[in-house]
């Protein structure tokens, strides 16, 4: 029992018990104590630890709760009972809530740090500069929400009518809606498991009075986790456009991006193409270009030809674009003659965008 007690201790602290990714190592453990005899015939832990079986079906499969090896699970009976397939009531609601947006694009990155928050905010400056068009963004960053502060929105807050959440707005035609909003300050910290994300990100597009858009821009977290996996599920029955994908010509950079790609293949999600960003620098008073990043591999074009996705364009780097994010400010509209300012407005006028 001693043993048992330490290795539940060990697994607890480096999160083992819950983590997929290291399913190997629960699977170690479990012939451990195996071995150790504190499993019964039916793979079911005797001394109090909660390993996954591992011949569970899975949750949404026909045997969920009636195979040999549900018998003693504590989730057996939900299984079983089949409400673990049944869709999300939600999914719905947002197909119908959502029935007034003509277009959807979500932002996505391999990695953090690439430019991702700061590219959907120009996105949505960009397509907002046309003032037929009706824009929102959505910041789905739940842990690390950025948009408030790129978009001169600190100190702001959400309000509620009858219609649902109100969103800010930037311009007439720009809406932003962001947890920021509904924090105490810029430097509280969001510290939330999945299913707390989840249902803010389900609140947000099924709660938002977001109204008639031509444009619904979603800014969401590096990787591919609880947050992506939601948007992508929630937004199942309304019709997106697809994802854009942000990198840096590093080969850091463009291994994780190909994950992204793998990712969006897996759950059947449109890619409309890939953004460099970060591509070398401009300098604003003599106009030369420097490489700070230089693409050992052939940076975005090589990948996108290998993996035949279009390339948009590549945005380089300017030290305006910086600043203007801290000040809260258009980027676009202060430095339109800015090489990065124009590679922006190309993408926007691209036929992918």
């Amino acid at each position: 029992a001693s043993i048992c007690c330490k290795i539940k201790e060990i697994l607890f602290k480096h999160g083992l018990l819950f983590s997929i990714r290291h399913q190997n190592w629960v699977q170690i453990m479990y012939r451990v104590l195996i071995s150790m005899r504190c499993l019964n015939k039916n793979n079911i832990l005797i001394s109090g630890l909660c390993f996954p079986l591992l011949d569970c079906p899975g949750t949404k499969s026909e045997q969920a709760g009636k195979s040999a090896s549900c018998q003693g699970c504590p989730n057996q009976k939900l299984c079983a009972s089949g409400a673990t397939k049944a869709p999300d009531p939600a999914i719905a609601e947002i197909g119908i809530k959502l029935s007034t947006v003509k277009h959807k694009i979500l932002v996505l990155s391999g990695k953090g740090g690439v430019g991702k928050s700061t590219f959907s905010a120009h996105l949505a400056h960009a397509l907002a500069s046309d003032t037929t068009k009706e824009v929102a963004l959505l910041d789905v960053d739940i842990c690390g929400p950025s948009i408030p502060r790129i978009m001169g929105l600190e100190g702001e807050q959400v309000h509620q009518s009858g219609s649902g959440w109100s969103p800010v707005y930037v311009e007439d035609n720009l809406a932003v809606m962001s947890i920021g909003f509904l924090l105490g300050g810029p430097d509280d910290a969001v510290i939330w498991r999945g299913p707390k994300k989840n249902g803010m990100i389900k609140q947000f597009l099924r709660d938002v009075d977001w109204g008639e858009l031509d444009y619904l821009i979603v800014d969401t977290p590096p990787g591919t986790s609880d947050e992506h996996l939601s948007i992508v599920q929630y937004l199942s029955s309304t019709h997106v456009d697809g994802a854009v994908i942000i990198t840096t010509p590093q080969e850091v950079s463009l291994q994780d991006v190909r994950k992204e790609i793998r990712f969006c293949k897996k759950v059947k999600l449109p890619i409309i193409g890939v953004v460099e960003n970060m591509s070398g620098f401009v300098c604003p008073k003599c106009k030369n270009t420097s490489q700070i990043f230089p693409p050992t591999s052939g940076g975005a074009e090589k990948m996108c030809a290998d993996l035949n996705l279009p390339l948009l364009g590549k945005v380089p780097l300017d030290p305006r674009i910086a600043q203007s994010c801290d000040e809260g400010r258009s980027f676009l509209s202060e430095v339109p003659d800015s090489p990065a300012a124009q590679a922006y407005q190309r993408i926007v006028q691209s036929e992918c965008v």
